[in-house]
């Protein structure tokens, strides 16, 4: 009887250690299993044989973590082959760093205990290292954190020679090892937020609460580019995002180190310093945690509120004429040549078609496309580019007598050089030929 009561008390016991461990569990064998793969794809010039290779020996053997990976990024076998075929010095170079990552296991686990200890609502979630695609660092998918230690892991001796831009460069060489626990309790975070809107103060809040409160958890400050450079411009930096405040484009703030290399991710300085503002105003230090990580990014009511009580701004904004003043800094569509929008008597013979804006755009961005459900034709067989004065487009035509037409111009790709998008979402263009 004694025994048996022994052994009940010890399942209990240890019952309550999975329990506890289950807070967090992070997996790595993913990482093993790339590097399996693409040593037997060394051993080949058969693609076909290297795509067989990829998918018996990584995908087929992934994890729950790969798998939605490749959802949320779009990996498939045939990239991973290419990227491996065309990039042998930085795969050669990122590979120790990767392997690497089972030594901050334990400081990782250690990372979300402290987490915990600042936010006792802190819900279980699973950390899943991969090798991706060159597309993302990490992202999180409902309770799973999906990290891309091929980014992740990239430092300055990484050999980014055989890329096309100096993007992962710039990345890299402000990066470290020890930023993998960082990135980790960042992503971790974001598993346990409320879903984000379109607005892009809300997503600058919702980015840079996961920098501020990871910060707060680990107490090491964060040492990224976007920081340094924030931080050295942070009066310029704090004016400029000021003026889009109440816009829903990202572009200029987020996510964006291919097209601004030397001031990408500024969003998630301005949104830690939003954070911390608010944190250092507020007296009850454990609630301002919660509200910062439990606030509701999907209603612009609540976020602009949070900003408000932040003090990050002294003066009290007004939304409408920042809302006024963004939007005539917005590029319009002037005119079209050499007809009109709207006309109903176009020459079948017309080449090309001029699109003008108000002000010299970004060249080889365009955003074009048939409007859902038209039941028209779509005119257009090219696009030729911007002429020398920057603000002109020029479209070649392929047109039939009697045919309507219509295409919509959207402010997805289109963009000023001075970095405004399109005021108007989408601008349709139709016309009738004779």
């Amino acid at each position: 009887m004694k025994k048996r009561i022994l052994l009940v008390l010890v399942l209990l016991v240890f019952g309550k250690t999975l329990s506890a461990q289950k807070q967090t569990t992070i997996h790595t064998e993913d990482i093993d299993n790339f590097w399996t793969a693409y040593d037997a794809i060394q051993k080949t010039n058969d693609l076909s044989k290297k795509i067989e290779i990829i998918n018996s020996q990584y995908i087929n053997k992934g994890s729950k973590g790969l798998k939605a990976f490749m959802v949320a990024r779009q990996y498939n076998d045939t990239l991973w082959v290419e990227l491996i075929n065309k990039l042998p010095k930085f795969w050669n170079s990122i590979r120790p760093n990767t392997l690497a990552i089972k030594n901050k296991t334990a400081e990782l686990e250690n990372g979300v205990k402290k987490l915990k200890a600042i936010y006792p609502n802190l819900k279980p979630a699973e950390i899943y290292f991969t090798i991706g695609g060159l597309r993302s660092g990490g992202t999180v998918k409902d309770n799973l954190v999906l990290v891309g230690a091929e980014i992740a892991t990239g430092n300055a001796n990484t050999d980014v020679s055989e890329f096309d831009n100096d993007w992962f460069k710039n990345v890299f060489k402000e990066q470290s090892l020890d930023n993998i626990v960082y990135l980790n309790i960042h992503e971790y975070i974001h598993t346990q937020q409320n879903p984000n809107g379109s607005s892009l103060l809300g997503q600058v809040i919702r980015e840079g609460s996961c920098d501020f409160i990871a910060e707060l958890a680990l107490q090491k400050p964060i040492k990224t580019k976007y920081m340094n450079y924030g931080s050295a411009n942070a009066a310029i930096v704090k004016d400029r995002f000021k003026k889009e405040l109440f816009s829903d484009s990202f572009e200029n703030w987020l996510y964006n180190g291919r097209q601004r290399p030397e001031d990408a991710d500024l969003g998630y300085y301005a949104g830690y310093k939003i954070c911390k503002a608010y944190y250092q105003q507020a007296k009850n230090k454990k609630q301002a945690i919660k509200d910062i990580i439990e606030l509701d990014f999907g209603s612009d009511s609540a976020v602009e509120l949070f900003l408000e009580k932040s003090g990050f701004y002294p003066d009290k904004l007004d939304k409408k004429a920042i809302k006024e003043a963004y939007e005539k800094l917005q590029p319009t569509i002037v005119s079209l040549a050499p007809f009109s929008n709207g006309d109903q008597n176009v020459d079948a013979n017309a080449k090309d078609l001029k699109i003008v804006f108000s002000k010299p755009m970004v060249p080889n961005r365009y955003s074009i496309s048939l409007p859902k459900n038209s039941g028209v034709s779509f005119p257009l067989k090219s696009v030729k580019g911007f002429e020398d004065d920057g603000k002109t487009l020029v479209l070649e035509l392929v047109l039939k007598p009697q045919q309507a037409y219509e295409f919509i111009i959207t402010n997805k790709t289109f963009k000023s050089k001075d970095g405004y998008a399109l005021k108007d979402e989408e601008y349709l263009i139709k016309f009738k030929t004779k």
